[in-house]
């Protein structure tokens, strides 16, 4: 059975409380995760090569334990960032979609990483989303040790519960490093996985239309 990562955190940075934006208070987003400790990990490190027999004396190794430890310490550290909405005074209530966005993760498994890109879609409601912010929450889920089932539905989720639009739809595709430079390597293959919430699950119309723009439907 899969672990379930800790759930991500979200709050109102007390800033914002304050003085909130013309637009409506943002919400401060951050990663709540333990302390890094880069010399212990770098001490880790070249022990895990030792052990495999790696020699990191040469000059050209030598600094290899430390390069990994700040690497992975990149991967598992999303950038905070502040969930911007704004009224929908139009009342626009056709899909707003952002395609193609651009994930990496590390598989919870191997630690290897896998690579792909997201379309995250939503039907609005009461409120707009910045467009930025959508790859703000796919990497704000992606720096973690992850599964992309999980990644795929946390995203859908939190949308759902921050924004309350009336439909939320997420499909991720990627390429599994995992799957194709170890085990069967099964080079070229790819995953994909989808979440859909709301109207884009219940209407047929709208699930096949956003379905098909991102292409998971050809």
């Amino acid at each position: 059975m899969t672990e379930l990562a800790p759930r991500a955190t979200a709050r109102i940075h007390p800033d914002d409380q304050e003085e909130p934006a013309p637009a409506g208070p943002a919400l401060r987003v951050v990663h709540e995760s333990g302390d890094i400790d880069l010399a212990a990990a770098e001490a880790a490190a070249g022990q895990f090569l030792t052990a495999l027999g790696i020699s990191t004396a040469s000059e050209s190794l030598r600094g290899t334990p430390g390069r990994m430890a700040r690497a992975y310490a990149e991967l598992f550290s999303p950038r905070p960032f502040d969930l911007t909405t704004f009224p929908n005074d139009e009342g626009y209530d056709e899909l707003v979609l952002a395609r193609r966005i651009p994930v990496r993760s590390v598989c919870e498994h191997h630690l290897l990483p896998f690579v792909g890109t997201a379309h995250v879609g939503y039907l609005p409601g009461g409120r707009i989303l910045g467009l930025s912010k959508l790859a703000r929450v796919v990497e704000h889920f992606a720096c973690r040790p992850q599964v992309q089932e999980r990644l795929t539905k946390q995203v859908a989720d939190w949308l759902q519960t921050h924004l309350e639009p009336k439909g939320v739809g997420v499909v991720i595709e990627a390429e599994h490093s995992c799957m194709t430079l170890r085990g069967v390597q099964a080079t070229g293959s790819s995953t994909m996985t989808s979440t859909l919430l709301g109207l884009l699950r219940s209407d047929a119309r709208s699930r096949a239309e956003f379905l098909a723009l991102t292409g998971a439907a050809s």
